[in-house]
């Protein structure tokens, strides 16, 4: 019974619809049809009094309230209807992608494996021109399997099904995880990556998997943008309450006028793209929501040619 009463109130709830879209309160349709509705009232006692302390005459006053009350009537059906129409659009495209994206996983995975089997000899040796075009599959397998993760990942987002797993983390730990694993990257590119943080950090409360992701996707874009000879300086310090991480490159930078679209979906900037074609450009747009989602903040500061320094905070555990 309890249950029923449940699927009873939800179905009267005029705010359910807005899990649907997977949108915040504040951008359903719904709640700007409740919220156009207070103002119309108040607009209609506003013309009201108005009208009577104007006119006087009780008919076109009553004429006057009427017309005010159509008009708005009409214009709060047609923003609502049209904010519906995006949300559901919005909607419609998070599926899609994630669909797509889970269609496409499968068999990219299966051909990752079969790569794999192929390049270890086990089916027959593969040598020369063979073996170099079978690792250039690889590779190009294992960027379609990247771009598709992030798809996933983002599609999580926007619908608010990412799962979390907050646990207590040294950052310090695991940042220095991360320098050993892009070691290889870093040497091949010429660039020395420097850490610097207090021995007895405080943990932070976060989940590992998606923290070491962020600090990945830093590190890695830290390399990579370095056009020559370079170094990445990676500070950590804790504060009274959070805990303060900040990478630093002096790599080829990011332009001041592209500076505000840094964690918009898909963005790249035109100087980025000279140096380094690879990227979906969602790194950036999901590090700050998985940050916001951890009750942290991420923000950088950048000039062209002279490199970027990225830093984001964790609340500390209490």
């Amino acid at each position: 019974m309890p249950q029923i009463f449940k699927k009873i109130l939800e179905s009267l709830n005029p705010l359910t619809p807005c899990k649907k879209w997977g949108v915040p309160i504040w951008q359903c349709p719904q709640f700007l049809f409740l919220l156009m509705g207070l103002i119309i009232i108040g607009a209609i006692l506003a013309t009201y009094s108005i009208a009577t302390y104007r006119i006087g005459d009780p008919k076109i006053v009553a004429l006057v309230v009427l017309t005010v009350a159509f008009i708005l009537l009409i214009l709060d059906f047609i923003i609502t209807r049209s904010f519906e129409r995006i949300a559901e659009a919005s909607r419609m495209k998070t599926e899609f992608i994630s669909v797509v994206s889970h269609q496409l996983r499968s068999p990219l995975t299966n051909l990752k494996y079969s790569l794999e089997l192929l390049i270890s000899g086990k089916l027959g040796k593969i040598q020369g021109k063979k073996l170099e075009y079978f690792k250039i599959l690889e590779e190009n397998t294992q960027r379609m399997g990247d771009l598709i993760n992030d798809l996933l990942t983002v599609s999580r987002i926007e619908t608010g099904r990412l799962p979390l797993k907050k646990e207590e983390i040294s950052l310090g730990a695991l940042t220095k995880k991360v320098i050993l694993k892009f070691k290889p990257l870093a040497d091949t590119s010429n660039v020395k990556v420097e850490l610097r943080a207090p021995k007895n950090l405080p943990k932070v409360l976060s989940d590992p998997l998606w923290l070491e992701q962020i600090v990945e996707n830093l590190l890695d874009n830290a390399i990579r943008y370095i056009k020559n000879k370079g170094e990445v300086k990676i500070r950590i310090k804790a504060g009274a309450k959070k805990i303060y991480f900040e990478i630093q490159d002096n790599g080829v930078g990011i332009p001041k006028e592209e500076q505000k679209f840094i964690f918009q979906k898909f963005f790249r900037s035109e100087n980025v793209l000279k140096y380094q074609t690879d990227g979906s450009g969602l790194g950036l747009y999901i590090a700050k929501q998985i940050l916001k989602l951890l009750g942290g903040e991420i923000d950088f500061s950048s000039k062209e040619n002279k490199g970027s320094t990225f830093w984001f905070t964790l609340p500390i555990k209490s």
